[in-house]
């Protein structure tokens, strides 16, 4: 019988190590939730019958949706470090999607902070239009940011998960069928049980028929 030559898994480099870029993707998606449990926007509302002349919105109510995509982002990315194969690259185009939509959002309230504060102002005073200056924090341009390189983060999670060694038994199926069958039909005919040949020579039978 011919053996069968075992060729080891080729290193995965340094850039593409699966705790280096996991570990990548979750400080990003952890920043921008971070970002969000701090004041983005101060209001200033103008109005001797307002009896709060001074608002501080938080991230998580000037963009309601970066708080939940951050935590999309967060759960894809542990979830891709988990996964098998196909699972990898679903879980990464995830948190692509969620970091895109994390730098979507905070990008619309640098674009219009004032709209952004709209609903808390609302809230605080009981009066909707109320006149009021607004300034920003440094915190929006921070979780725009942090979505951003999220994105990319799971860009690089698409591309370095291919290198990670298989982990489910059906990605190995998988890769040992895209190698091809081992061996020849020679080989096959030759791989007899010992005790089965035994035994079909005590019967008067030929066992390589």
């Amino acid at each position: 019988m011919a053996e069968t030559s075992v060729r080891s898994p080729r290193p995965v480099p340094r850039w593409a190590r699966k705790p280096i870029v996991v570990v990548v993707a979750l400080a990003f998606a952890l920043l921008a939730f971070g970002a969000t449990t701090q004041v983005w926007v101060d209001a200033e509302v103008q109005g001797s019958a307002v009896r709060t002349a001074h608002l501080s919105v938080q991230g998580s109510k000037a963009a309601t949706s970066v708080s939940a995509l951050a935590l999309v982002g967060l759960a894809g990315t542990l979830a891709a470090a988990v996964a098998g194969r196909v699972g990898r690259a679903v879980a990464s185009a995830v948190v692509v999607l969620a970091g895109a939509g994390v730098a979507a959002a905070c990008a619309a309230v640098l674009a219009d902070p004032r709209g952004a504060a709209e609903g808390s102002i609302a809230q605080a005073t009981g009066l909707a239009g109320s006149q009021a200056s607004v300034a920003l924090t440094p915190y929006p341009a921070l979780a725009a940011a942090a979505g951003a390189l999220l994105a990319l983060s799971g860009i690089l999670l698409l591309v370095a998960a291919r290198r990670w060694p298989l982990r489910t038994r059906y990605d190995a199926g998988r890769a040992s069928a895209a190698r091809g069958a081992a061996g020849t039909d020679a080989d096959r005919a030759g791989a007899v049980d010992g005790i089965d040949g035994w035994d079909s020579l005590s019967r008067g039978e030929d066992p390589t028929d």
